[in-house]
């Protein structure tokens, strides 16, 4: 029955609204007597500008960006992110290619950082474990924080050895029926669950420690020798590179929840924080792990616990084998981290609209970095601060100034937790909630894959098909980002034939995704994600980085001058589709039998689509104003702050995260997940309930989108 509803109806109906509008309001009145905001009013995307922005993205001013942003390391609060706070300012109040106005936001925030003058250790008998190695200059930093768990709990745990694999429920679940793990401290490589829950997970089994390492078949495809393999002889991560983290769960500042965390602000007490490593945790790098981990006693692990080492992973005794030149020794962590609350800014930036100034484009990525950051977050920020450099310049210049404002930020602390942005969203939620279009955010603008990555609401999706099919891939300028992007692609539609699920903003020829099972990119947060390491290793000549901010450049400017939202409901409801008919698919038999329906809320949602468009016609301003709202908020409607009581922050009831991992409704997905394997009674009312809330949100969707209940 739902494959029996046409969505093409959609498409035609809104692009020949499109068409009567812009047709109307681009009919030029002559009299004299015609105030000037009537043309303006009618002004839809001008390809010319759009042009003219491609051509004057220069990935040289990209190239001298990322060489300033990365001098020196610069974690947040510190020193070297107070020189990037002034370069951004100084960049975004430039009289001639300035924005119309910049400045600095500041939030008192909870961070965590290692006692510099008590550094943490971790020893096994009378060796210690190695620090990073210098290969360049960069890593002679004295600023550079050595590696550390920010949020880990200071301690001095000592025990025996084991191997957890990634640090799951399951992995202790299964290593506890061999090892006795009271006491003992457990090795996780990452992947699989998060930092802090490979300590979380851990402690309820006694555990007292825990080390997590990045394992060589996970991020270097099972290189290893710095000889001639890893940096600086290619993009590999070294022997003692060690990936630095946030080892919390929540997001924004964590003694502020839901409020914005300013001076004046109330704190919750520190002991009642939640979603932190109960016990201490550091990360070491692959070179030591290697040596632990070969040396443990015990039973051998599972074939799918083993990662690249030439050796047999084995549980542990605990601890390691009789002939081992640690036998009998205890691994002893001593972790001097410190929590402190500190002054956090972020950088912010506008152009303000010529027609509807109240209604807000934001684009934004993180400043804060682990070290020197190149990648991340330093490719991003290079990537806009060249496309904030010509879109002022053309406002400077007389030459453009958007239909809507266009709000830039330059977040900070958010290596912590995304705190600047949870901050600042916190401080102004209202006035965001009600007044903003879209939010565009480039962290990462290029890792070395071979074609673009981006994620987005399905709405947006054909807006990124429309710009990525004007620029030119790099390297390839007779192929377009999306010719080169369909390449890779595996997902078909119905509306746009063969195309991809739009994730993060990436791209580059250098190393092919088929040739690399790298999770990212290798340096990923250590000390050797440098300068250096991007302009010879990940983007060479920054043609990719280029590629990006004219994409990303594009579809800036699209959303924030086109007269009717370039907001494609069909696409919405062909996801939302997709969802149900894999909610079909694994619930409905089970629903069915408990009284449980699904699926009307949703063919009304689509038929409703269908109608949308022939309601646009009357051309008036204000009616487009009207229809633009409605596009706008249709997202809206799938927020519910009740639908997700055990997750803090979540809202969507379509694009929630879920621990089911399967690729429909996530709180539904989670809470049969639960039912089916508890069979309460009172877990499968949890379901009815969120189906009850998914179905009624669905309704609403559709409701925003009629003319009157």
């Amino acid at each position: 029955m739902i494959k029996t509803v046409l969505v093409g109806l959609v498409c035609g109906a809104v692009a020949l609204t499109l068409g009567v509008l812009i047709g109307h309001f681009g009919i030029t009145n002559n009299s004299s007597s015609a105030p000037s905001w009537i043309n303006d009013i009618g002004k839809d995307v001008d390809e010319n500008i759009v042009e003219k922005f491609l051509s004057e993205v220069d990935r040289l001013n990209i190239e001298e960006n990322l060489r300033e942003l990365t001098k020196v390391p610069h974690l947040a609060t510190s020193e070297g992110d107070e020189q990037t706070v002034q370069f951004m300012l100084k960049r975004w109040q430039d009289p001639e290619s300035g924005l119309d106005k910049a400045w600095r936001e500041e939030y008192e925030v909870y961070l965590s950082f290692p006692d510099a003058k008590n550094p943490n250790k971790v020893t096994v008998g009378e060796s210690f474990l190695e620090k990073e190695k210098n290969y360049t200059k960069d890593q002679e930093d004295p600023d550079i924080v050595q590696p550390y768990a920010a949020y880990s709990p200071a301690g001095q745990p000592k025990g025996k050895l084991v191997y957890a694999n990634q640090g799951k429920p399951s992995d202790y679940e299964l290593l506890n029926r061999t090892v006795d793990l009271r006491g003992t401290i457990a090795i996780t490589r990452y992947g699989g669950a998060g930092r802090g829950a490979k300590a979380i997970n851990a402690a309820p089994y006694g555990v007292i420690g825990v080390l997590v390492y990045t394992d060589p078949l996970d991020i270097n495809d099972g290189l290893m020798s710095d000889i001639n393999e890893t940096y600086p002889h290619s993009w590999y991560l070294p022997p003692s590179g060690v990936e630095r983290g946030a080892f919390g769960s929540q997001y924004g500042d964590m003694l502020t929840p839901y409020l914005a965390a300013k001076e004046e602000t109330y704190r919750i007490p520190f002991k009642n924080v939640t979603g932190v490593p109960p016990i201490p945790i550091q990360p070491i790098g692959f070179e030591d792990a290697y040596r632990l981990i070969c040396e443990l006693g015990g039973e051998g692990a599972p074939t799918e616990w083993k990662g690249a080492f030439n050796c047999t992973y084995n549980f542990g005794g605990p601890g390691f084998k009789p002939e081992s030149a640690f036998n009998n020794s205890d691994v002893k962590m001593a972790i001097f981290n410190q929590d402190v609350i500190k002054n956090s800014s972020n950088v912010m930036g506008v152009i303000r609209g010529s027609v509807e100034p109240d209604r807000y484009v934001i684009y934004g990525n993180h400043r804060d970095s682990w070290v020197h950051g190149a990648i991340d977050p330093s490719s991003g920020t290079s990537v806009m601060l060249e496309l904030s450099r010509v879109l002022g310049k053309m406002v400077k210049e007389g030459k453009w100034r958007p239909r809507r404002s266009i709000i830039f930020g330059s977040w900070g602390a958010e290596e912590f937790g995304l705190i600047g942005s949870a901050e600042y969203t916190e401080q102004y939620f209202t006035m965001l909630s009600e007044r903003t279009i879209a939010y565009i955010n480039v962290d990462i603008a290029v890792f070395a894959n071979a074609t673009l990555r981006a994620s987005a609401m399905p709405s947006l999706q054909n807006i990124l098909f429309t710009a990525t099919r004007q620029v030119s891939a790099p390297g390839l300028d007779s192929t377009s980002v999306y010719d080169n992007w369909v390449q890779f692609s595996n997902r078909t539609s119905p509306t746009h034939g063969l195309g991809k699920k739009i994730k993060k903003s990436q791209t580059s020829h250098l190393f092919p995704q088929s040739k690399t099972n790298a999770r990212i990119y290798p340096a990923y947060h250590t000390a050797y994600d440098t300068f250096h390491y991007a302009s010879n290793f990940i983007d060479p000549g920054f043609f990719s980085h280029q590629a990006v901010a004219r994409t990303a450049g594009n579809v800036l400017i699209r959303l924030a001058d086109s007269l009717v939202l370039p907001l494609n409901c069909s696409d919405y409801a062909e996801s939302l589709e997709d969802y149900l008919n894999k909610a079909v698919d694994l619930y409905q038999e089970k629903l069915s039998s408990r009284n449980i329906s699904m699926g009307r809320s949703l063919l009304e949602f689509k038929s409703t689509f269908s109608s949308f468009g022939f309601l646009c016609f009357s051309p008036e301003p204000l009616k487009v104003r009207r229809i633009n709202d409605q596009l706008m908020l249709l997202d809206r409607a799938f927020l519910n702050p009740l639908a997700f009581p055990d997750k803090y922050a979540y809202r969507h009831v379509i694009w929630a995260s879920s621990s089911a991992n399967v690729g429909t409704f996530p709180g539904l997905a989670d809470a049969f997940a639960k039912a089916d394997s508890s069979g309460q009674t009172g877990d499968w009312e949890k379901v009815h309930h969120h189906m009850s809330m998914l179905s009624q949100a669905i309704d609403g969707a559709a409701g925003m989108l009629e003319n009157v209940i």
